[in-house]
């Protein structure tokens, strides 16, 4: 079960680094000057795709075909407006990713959709920034949105907003949080806390524990002492069915923490993988999620194009052509300007609406769902719009 604990903590130093520097590159991309975004209305709009192909992992090379039969799929969903998509290579390298954007740009592109890691989408935007070329990349790390860089993944601090929204509508309004030390752990418990303090809800306290078995154990009994101590009626978890989740899940009832008196959230999905539902824990837990009916359909639409089951990431390019071809139908000569880009109302999309933030980041209309008798059950509908009330 915890496997994953010695790699990632091997890791940690190494990621931390390299957030560091996706900071202080990402600041650098608000050089932009905007004079390469222009469009003419009415002709074909020149958008660059950069997709992992050439990839050494086959992994990898499924993805990028995905992401781009995704895209080309948009493309011919669209009405109105003709998208000449151009997809260039980056074999999930950052210097490739830096070089196709330059050459995307070179060959007239407007905007550039992908490329898919985070430091590659770092290199292409930093590349194209003095030309004011906006980049949509896939990656949901925050920390590398802003300036010319959006992202296009779900962001910690989306899930962790939505949901305690949810709870504070629900009177589960006095949240302890319990997140892992380490990077990914405390980006999760700083979208909690600050969630939480955007939401109306009251901070009842935040326990952590080190990557391990053994330290996961060790921390119950602290849990169960915060959430006494501070009147927590609902515990906010950042762990994952890969890592701390089956456990914590198992222990806290255990040692007091009931689940009919303190409600349980997830910031990570508790239907994925398909076991994790069979898991006695997370039943009557919270998580958010994509629109499923949305997702249900674009899956069934993929694999009659292509014969094959879409990668969960392939929705993002399909997205992102979407919101492009939304954007020049309007007209605009700046249809791809970052007020554009950022426009309130947001966009459609195969896994529901969603819309650009000034800071960089995506919000996306998620529903609320539960495990009821090992099956998924939405009990908070996703959004229809940005319009009506939460957001």
């Amino acid at each position: 079960m915890f496997a994953v604990f010695s790699v990632l903590r091997k890791l940690r130093a190494c990621i931390a680094m390299i957030t560091a520097l996706f900071v202080l590159v990402a600041c650098q991309t608000g050089l932009s000057t905007g004079a390469s975004t222009s469009i003419t209305p009415g002709a074909p709009v020149p958008v660059a795709l950069l997709v992992p192909h050439g990839a050494s992992n086959a992994n990898e090379q499924k993805l990028a075909r995905d992401l781009e039969s995704a895209a080309r799929l948009a493309v011919a969903d669209l009405s109105g407006v003709q998208i000449d998509l151009r997809v260039y290579g980056t074999a999930g390298n950052a210097g490739q990713a830096q070089q196709a954007a330059q050459k995307a740009v070179e060959d007239g592109a407007k905007i550039i959709v992908g490329p898919l890691h985070a430091e590659s989408a770092n290199a292409a935007a930093v590349a194209v920034a003095p030309k004011g070329v906006n980049v949509l990349a896939f990656s949901n790390n925050p920390t590398i949105a802003g300036g010319n860089l959006f992202i296009l993944g779900q962001t910690f601090q989306d899930t962790a907003n939505r949901l305690t929204r949810y709870a504070v509508s629900q009177g589960r309004n006095r949240i302890l949080t319990v997140h892992s030390n380490n990077l990914a752990g405390e980006l999760g418990r700083q979208a909690i806390q600050q969630a939480i303090s955007a939401n109306g809800a009251s901070q009842a306290g935040s326990v952590g524990y080190a990557f391990s078995e053994q330290s996961v154990i060790a921390a119950v009994p602290a849990i169960r002492t915060a959430a006494e101590q501070n009147s927590a009626n609902a515990i906010f978890l950042d762990a994952n069915s890969a890592g701390a989740l089956p456990l914590l899940t198992q222990m806290l009832p255990e040692a007091g923490l009931s689940a009919e008196t303190i409600q349980y959230i997830g910031l990570s999905r508790w239907d994925t993988p398909p076991q994790t539902r069979d898991l006695p824990g997370v039943q009557g837990g919270w998580f958010a999620m994509q629109d499923p009916q949305r997702v249900v359909q674009f899956r069934s639409r993929f694999q009659a194009a292509n014969g094959t089951t879409p990668h969960p990431l392939a929705g993002l390019s399909y997205d992102a052509i979407a919101a492009i071809g939304a954007l020049a139908q309007s007209g605009q000569s700046d249809a791809f300007s970052r007020g554009r880009l950022t426009q309130s109302a947001g966009f459609g999309g195969v896994n529901g609406i969603f819309r650009f933030l000034p800071n960089g980041t995506t919000q996306r209309g998620l529903a609320i769902a539960t495990i009821q008798n090992r099956q998924v059950v939405v009990i908070s509908p996703a959004p229809g719009s940005f319009a009506g009330s939460g957001f």
